[in-house]
């Protein structure tokens, strides 16, 4: 159940940062975080803190609430 729920995380992460035409690395730079880690959010690999996700919500110019919405 917790790891669906970090897929599903990383996929609304994916398809938003799609929808604003950004690489991985694009929204690595604008978190100062590497290219690694986003990727790794991306499919699960890597489960962010509530403070990352606030940080990635705000850099993808959404809310925590959207992203975890599936």
């Amino acid at each position: 159940m917790r790891d669906e729920f970090y897929k599903n995380l990383g996929k609304n992460i994916k398809n938003r940062r799609k929808n604003l035409s950004l690489t991985q690395q694009d929204l690595a730079d604008r978190l100062d975080m590497s290219l690694n880690f986003v990727g790794k959010i991306e499919v699960a690999f890597s489960k962010p803190s509530l403070d990352t996700l606030i940080e990635i919500a705000k850099a993808l110019d959404t809310t925590v609430s959207d992203l975890t919405r599936f």
